[in-house]
């Protein structure tokens, strides 16, 4: 079965390196993408708590309806190379 790799228009707001918020064990946090998947995006965040760092290890999976936009990361824009 060939896999979908179509964005979802809720999944094509978020890119790898931007910073979102979302709720996790009912607590706020933010983080940053590190990679995109089918549904979710992989997030890494800081804690203080260590119960959280425990189960989590600063990473977790979310699913992309779950998340907001804090700030987007810069993106390049690629230059079209010049032939000589």
């Amino acid at each position: 079965m060939a896999k979908n790799t179509e964005l979802s228009p809720e999944q094509a707001k978020y890119d790898v390196g931007d910073q979102v918020a979302f709720t996790l064990e009912k607590q706020k946090f933010a983080g940053i993408v590190e990679k995109r998947y089918t549904n979710s995006f992989l997030i890494s965040f800081n804690s203080d708590d260590p119960a959280i760092v425990d189960k989590y290890h600063n990473k977790v999976v979310i699913n992309n309806k779950k998340l907001k936009m804090i700030k987007a990361a810069p993106h390049k824009k690629e230059e079209p190379k010049k032939e000589d």
